[in-house]
């Protein structure tokens, strides 16, 4: 009997089961390879069916349903399928699905879990708490609020759902790239479990168990730990600290609850924390002709430095001149000598309540409360020398409730719900900086130090609903609309101190008297605006044959404003910088197919109107988002699985096209959009490929793999910067070979297998009076063996 909560059997095979979405979240999901599956089957062939199809059911319009049904382009992954893949964390997928790119490290918080996700060339690459992301991250129908704390390890989940385009109508708050579901194991009915420990290189340890506890035949828990370490890949010259590492540990527990057939009720908890050295950013370059280089140079020694006017010899190396010759290190080593902190600390409970109060109609309540800690520390410049620092630290809570009713009849089909979420930030940046001019020319060059404290407080309160209606067995027509009401507040204390050695009183409040040294720039009033709108979806899908759905579908979606809280001079009249909403309209033109009983392709293309897009932009040395202007953004994709008795071919492709219709102009700014630009993460093309096969060793199987990724050159920010950039298309191969045998399962494989260097993000000041840039390296090729035992 497969136990409740099994999405493949043990062999990781496909068979005749469904990838479900539970009602739970967990944050920070830790695991390397070798990936539980939890409760599979004893028997190592029970379920198993060779040449068949998985029968994938989504969630995307908030009810159980076959992919193959969906009129909506989505991605869908059961645990075996991302264990036999590769796809290890949230930053993977991009390996898989198509026209999607989620990258970790986000550069301007230092923190090595900030996430970066884009969809079809919509994100945000700003993880600061003013700013929300484009692409909203569900764990069990809870909305995950912060960039921050979105690179999420795959340990106990049973299913990853990417969906492409707006999410304005049932998932609204910042969808408007897309939305990506996560679903964990749900407890199951008998005592059971799994257990795997793993090694790798760079002294990669990592371990998991989980456990389900049935208490009685209504009543049963699950409980799950991991952790994970691993030395890093970037060396620091100045200390030998690695740079990239992992140390991680979770907790998990879940309880469900059935007291009747209509009746269910699910408790979750979980509690997760990083403390690690820092992000593996190393130096790209530095602008000899700009005024921090030089007149830190100058100050520190350097011969042929002067300022003004500002200069630094180019091929001199000497440790006191901010050069390239000097701190060009390579790809692998770090030329920075200030703090560098990655820490986070997550935690949350939930209840999914869900009430069948006949065949008719339904009940759902999902509640969740989170708090969010983190740090991240970076040198910026990645020279021994002071060009710029950044120390970020923030904690905040959010709360979610979200209520649903569910209406299904033989013809029609939908939901109504109502949406409310609440979080409180408290931010703190410190920057020190090169010293201002007048210092250089008076001969004291001890720099410059810039606080900025904000409080941010938001709310979102929606209502939506969404209706299906089966005109005949081949027709069907769904519209939905979804009303957002949103507020954003914001205090900042914000000051600079000069020089660096200037005494300074941090207020700990907003009632805490401020003193400062000169240079003071404060922002001291509360400041509030309010965002509505009102987006919507239909679609007309129709069935040819029982193989083959087609569907044209239109979406809107909405993300609201805000306030920019950095600031590194007193913005005009002392007003924080706002940005206003951005909106994206797509439509999408698709297909669904099942030929025969071993091949699914599915396909679609689709036109996007983005407006409005809050791109990021340097005032000074200060990046700020500001409202950049019109793109159009059109593509396709196409997936296919094939699965003929022992093989099994994976496949996708994504191809984006974008150009900038309409370009705003912002004063003072020193990075802009150009009319040849492109949008950030969104590479033209994007390919994946997967083959394994099947050889029955005696009671054993054996399945040797290999998984092919192919993205082509992209820009990590809007100003197209090139000394960032990854210029050159990448192709990464990934290979394994997995034993089964009984419950028993022995994993070996290598990750990057041709040992590709490649740039995964950047960050960009060059134009600017810093004048520095860094980036980061792909992990060299690197080697894992995992043992794992279900029981």
């Amino acid at each position: 009997m497969i136990k409740q909560g099994a999405a493949m059997n043990v062999r990781g095979r496909i068979t005749n089961t469904r990838v479900r979405a539970a009602v739970w979240q967990v944050p920070l999901i830790t695991l390397t390879m070798g990936m539980a599956t939890p409760g599979a089957a004893a028997n190592p062939d029970e379920g198993r069916q060779a040449g068949a199809l998985e029968e994938v059911v989504v969630t995307a319009r908030k009810r159980e349903e076959s992919l193959q049904d969906t009129p909506i382009a989505i991605s869908a992954f059961s645990a075996a399928a991302l264990e036999r893949q590769q796809i290890t964390s949230t930053e993977d997928l991009d390996q898989v699905a198509p026209n999607l790119q989620f990258a970790s490290y986000g550069p301007l918080t230092g923190n090595n879990s900030a996430a970066q996700v884009y969809i079809r060339g919509i994100g945000q690459s700003d993880g600061s708490s003013g700013v929300d992301p484009g692409v909203g991250l569900y764990i069990d129908d809870v909305y995950m609020g912060r960039s921050v704390g979105g690179v999420l390890d795959f340990r106990d989940v049973s299913s990853v759902q990417i969906l492409r385009g707006p999410q304005g109508t049932l998932f609204g708050r910042n969808t408007i790239g897309g939305a990506v579901l996560l679903t964990t194991t749900l407890p199951g009915k008998e005592f059971g479990g799994t257990a795997r420990v793993g090694i790798g290189d760079d002294r990669l340890h990592e371990g998991f168990a989980a456990i389900d506890l049935p208490i009685t035949d209504e009543l049963g828990a699950r409980l799950s730990v991991g952790a994970r370490q691993r030395d890093g890949y970037v060396t620091r010259v100045y200390d030998g600290l690695d740079l990239g590492d992992e140390n991680t540990y979770t907790v998990q527990s879940s309880l469900r609850w059935l007291p009747s057939d209509s009746l269910t009720l699910t408790l979750r908890g979980d509690y997760s924390k990083e403390d690690e050295n820092g992000s593996p950013f190393v130096f790209a370059a530095i602008n000899e002709s700009q005024v921090f280089p030089a007149a830190i140079s100058r100050g520190a020694g350097c011969p042929g430095a002067t300022f003004p006017p500002p200069s630094v010899p180019q091929n001199v190396v000497d440790q006191r001149c901010a050069n390239d010759a000097t701190w060009n290190l390579g790809k692998y080593r770090n030329g920075g000598n200030a703090p560098a902190k990655s820490t986070l600390e997550n935690w949350g409970v939930s209840g999914t309540l869900q009430w069948k109060l006949n065949d008719t109609f339904a009940l759902k309540s999902i509640s969740a409360y989170r708090e969010l800690d983190w740090s991240g520390s970076r040198d910026a410049d990645n020279t021994g020398l002071l060009v710029l620092h950044t120390d970020y630290t923030s904690a905040g809570d959010q709360f979610s409730q979200e209520l649903q009713a569910l209406v299904e009849t033989e013809r029609l089909r939908g939901v109504v719900g109502a949406f409310y979420f609440q979080e409180s930030i408290d931010d703190f940046l410190r920057v020190p900086f090169a010293a201002p001019p007048p210092l250089v020319a008076s001969g004291a060059i001890p720099g410059s130090l810039d606080y900025q404290r904000a409080f941010i407080d938001n709310d979102n309160f929606a209502l939506f609903t969404q209706w299906t209606f089966d005109v005949t067995e081949a027709l069907s027509l769904t519209a939905g609309a979804r009303y957002t009401e949103e507020t954003k507040g914001i205090r900042i204390l914000s000051f600079t101190v000069t020089p660096l050695t200037a005494p300074v009183v941090v207020p700990t409040t907003l009632n805490t008297p401020l003193v400062a040294g000169p240079g003071l720039n404060i922002i001291p009033r509360q400041f509030q605006n309010k965002y509505q709108s009102t987006t919507g979806s239909a679609s007309i899908q129709y069935r040819w044959n029982p193989s083959v759905m087609t569907y044209l579908s239109w979406s809107q979606g909405f993300k609201s404003g805000g306030f920019n809280q950095r600031y590194n001079l007193a913005p005009p009249g002392n007003l924080p910088v706002a940005f206003d909403e951005e909106t994206a309209e797509t439509f999408e033109l698709g297909f669904k197919t099942e030929l025969g009983a071993d091949l699914r392709l599915n396909g679609a293309i689709f036109s996007t109107d983005y407006d409005n897009m809050q791109l990021t932009y340097r005032l000074g040395i200060v990046p700020l988002l500001f409202n950049a202007g019109k793109s159009s953004i059109e593509g396709a994709e196409l997936e296919l699985t094939y699965a003929p008795g022992a093989l099994l071919v994976e496949a996708s492709a994504g191809y984006l096209d974008n150009k900038f219709d309409e370009i705003a102009v912002v004063p003072g700014t020193t990075q802009t959009v150009g009319p040849n630009n492109t949008l950030p993460f969104a590479p033209e093309w994007q390919a994946s490929l997967g083959v394994g096969y099947d050889f029955d060793v005696g009671s054993a199987t054996l399945t040797p793999r290999i998984n092919l990724s192919y993205t082509s050159e992209q820009y990590f920010d809007a100003a197209n910067s090139a000394e960032v950039a990854q210029l050159d298309d990448v192709t990464l191969l990934n290979a394994s070979l997995t034993l089964e045998w009984g419950a028993w399962r022995l994993r070996a494989g290598v990750n990057n297998l041709t040992d590709e260097q490649y740039r995964v993000a950047g960050n960009s000041s060059f134009s600017t009076s810093a004048g520095y840039a860094e980036v980061i390296y792909s992990r060299p090729r690197n080697y894992f063996l995992s043992v794992s035992l279900d029981f």
